[in-house]
């Protein structure tokens, strides 16, 4: 495989974001600021339960990061091994947040392998704000599906496409149980 040229400057912050986060969000605005470009690489099939599908999860990022006027982050859906897809646009890093210590040893595991198959590419972790220590996208959705308030761990877009995404399902749940009596 040829690889392309490396671009000193750029930087793919991946991750399946269902939803996307303040700590998501500030680890992209803290890594926008230590790259040239910042690439928020949405994986479109990950090992997980998904409540949005690739393609709102990828709007969802666009509304926030336009929102943010965060000139220098783009956003892609990709698929496959997130160490391939930086080699193959010819970045130099991977950006990983941490927020406890069990990110940091998967992340340690994960940039271990990453390493392996490609040395050229750096993994740079960050450090979660400790503001957003407690968060994260499972548990946001757990409590937002219990009706519970998240508008503090969200941006205000994706909190109003998760209510919005929990008010059909309570919508067609609520249709499910309630049988139709016409005699």
């Amino acid at each position: 495989m040829k690889q392309q040229e490396q671009h000193p400057h750029s930087a793919v912050y991946p991750g399946s974001f269902d939803p996307l986060t303040n700590g998501h969000l500030d680890i992209a605005r803290r890594g926008a600021n230590l790259f040239e470009t910042l690439i928020i690489a949405v994986y479109a099939f990950p090992a997980k339960n998904l409540l949005f599908s690739a393609d709102e999860r990828v709007a969802l990022w666009q509304e926030v990061i336009e929102h943010e006027k965060l000139q220098n982050v783009r956003i892609v859906k990709f698929t496959g091994l997130a160490v391939e897809y930086v080699r193959s646009i010819g970045a130099v890093a991977l950006i990983k947040g941490l927020r406890s210590s069990n990110d940091f040893e998967a992340e340690f595991q994960q940039g271990l392998m990453n390493h392996r198959l490609a040395p050229e590419i750096e993994t740079v972790c960050l450090f979660s704000n400790p503001d957003h220590l407690c968060i994260s996208s499972s548990l946001i959705k757990e409590v937002a599906k219990l009706g519970g308030d998240v508008h503090t761990m969200l941006p205000a877009s994706v909190e109003h496409a998760l209510r919005e995404k929990f008010a059909g399902e309570r919508k067609e749940r609520n249709q499910e149980e309630s049988p139709n009596v016409l005699q």
